[in-house]
């Protein structure tokens, strides 16, 4: 691993030239892409990038600076800023970097075979997901077939003894087509995303997801304003805990900006739903052994049987609320400071086939796309326009487009009756199909 020792060592410069404390931010990577339009390769792209990333104490002040150039004249340049902004800041008790308590063992994060399989078997899975789903009589035209794969390392180092790494890769296909009938026209795709290679699944099952999730909007209807139960699939399991995510998040909370303030040890919903967050899955794609300081990694129980357990810490946040980090601090690359996010985060399953489910729906919506927020992590209200299909006598009757929907959290959470067992690990923010007993749906 290039570079393994130099976050230790740029440390060590930032307190010789007068920091306090240091953290060093150290990131190599490789990233590939190739797009197929009607079996024709568009576009081929590789590129490779390192940066690092440069926070330093003074006198309960921080300061931060970046570079993407790894020369000495570079770095000593990024550290001099780094120092000299934190001059111009304020002073906060709060601005500590966490000490050295280990490290978790995380599996599969990287497959050495990505970077030396042939493009031309890249290009194939690509040119076969695209023809597949072209082979559909319904569908008209393609969007194009993608491929994406990356590598990388990320090497942290601070003053309080930290000093680790780990290398990660993904890779990732899929394909996006029209449908037509008529004057009407509906788009679809499927993608897939693994940490490796052999994992992706086949081009035939991408392909065949694809062309159903144009051709089956074809001819939608409406239905009356009412209220009814809204069965949630699975790909849209995001409404719901995007919100939830933003209302666990620590710093929101101190700042009394999350409906779940001062929740903690309370019923928040139905008793079906227990809520994880996950550091640590193998082949996880939100996976790694630390967070974005260095904190080991853990799986967390955010929701146990409808009781809220927790929320979501940094180092810095967690300082200001008296709490350990949990080992969720985020960041967006070496040259962004940290924040708060999960890793994967999902719903347990339950045990309810999600046909089943349907099936024990007399009349309501299956709901297979939402637009707008989801749930506002400050009031708890949720809103947004609606598409799926409408369920009628226990089966699906015929597809709807330009409903909204809406409710508040509380109503939601606690009126999650059936919970199915198809949980996707593969997905970030993943659950099961779910029932929310009762929804309003506006309509005609």
């Amino acid at each position: 691993m290039q570079h393994e020792n130099l976050p230790q060592e740029l440390v060590d410069r930032c307190q010789s030239r007068g920091a306090d404390a240091a953290e060093v931010l150290l990131e190599t990577s490789r990233r590939l892409s190739i797009e197929v339009r009607n079996g024709e390769v568009e576009t081929v792209q590789e590129s490779s990038s390192h940066g690092v990333g440069f926070r330093v104490f003074k006198d309960g002040k921080m300061g931060f600076a970046h570079s993407n150039d790894l020369s000495d004249e570079s770095l000593n340049d990024a550290i001099a800023s780094a120092i000299t902004f934190s001059r111009y800041m304020t002073a906060d008790e709060h601005n500590v970097l966490p000490s050295d308590t280990g490290t978790t063992d995380v599996d599969g994060l990287y497959d050495p075979q990505i970077a030396v399989i042939s493009m031309d078997s890249k290009i194939a899975k690509i040119t076969e997901a695209e023809e597949l789903a072209m082979r559909d009589r319904r569908i008209t035209k393609s969007d194009g077939a993608r491929y994406n794969e990356g590598d990388g390392t990320v090497s942290l180092a601070n003053s309080n003894g930290i000093a680790r790494n780990y290398q990660s890769s993904y890779c990732a296909f899929g394909v996006s087509v029209v449908a037509e009938r008529g004057e009407q026209k509906s788009s679809g795709g499927e993608f897939c995303s693994r940490r490796y290679f052999a994992d992706l699944v086949s081009p035939a099952e991408v392909a065949a997801e694809a062309a159903r999730s144009a051709y089956e909007m074809l001819d939608p209807r409406m239905v009356q304003t009412q209220r009814a139960p809204v069965v949630f699939h699975r790909d849209v399991a995001y409404a719901l805990l995007g919100g939830i995510l933003g209302a666990i998040n620590g710093e929101r909370v101190l700042q009394g900006a999350s409906f779940l303030a001062d929740k903690v040890g309370e019923r928040i919903g139905s008793e079906m739903i227990t809520i994880i967050d996950d550091g640590t899955a193998p082949k996880g794609l939100a996976s790694s052994p630390f967070d974005g300081e260095g904190v080991p990694t853990q799986r967390r129980t955010i929701v146990d049987q409808g009781v809220l357990q927790g929320f979501m810490y940094n180092t810095m946040v967690a300082s200001r609320a008296g709490v350990e980090s949990t080992g969720n601090a985020s960041r967006g690359g070496f040259s962004s400071l940290p924040g708060i996010g999960p890793h994967n985060f999902y719903m347990e399953a339950g045990d309810s086939d999600p046909q089943s489910i349907i099936r024990a729906t007399r009349n309501g919506l299956y709901l297979k796309g939402v637009t707008g927020y989801g749930i506002n992590p400050v009031s708890g209200n949720f809103s947004g326009g609606a598409q799926g299909f409408w369920i009628r006598n226990g089966q699906i009757a015929f597809p709807v487009r330009g409903l909204t929907i809406a409710s508040t959290a509380d109503e939601m959470l606690n009126g999650i009756d059936m919970l199915g067992n198809d949980l996707d690990l593969t997905r970030n923010d993943a659950a099961p199909t779910f029932r929310v007993a009762e929804m309003q749906i506006g309509g005609s």
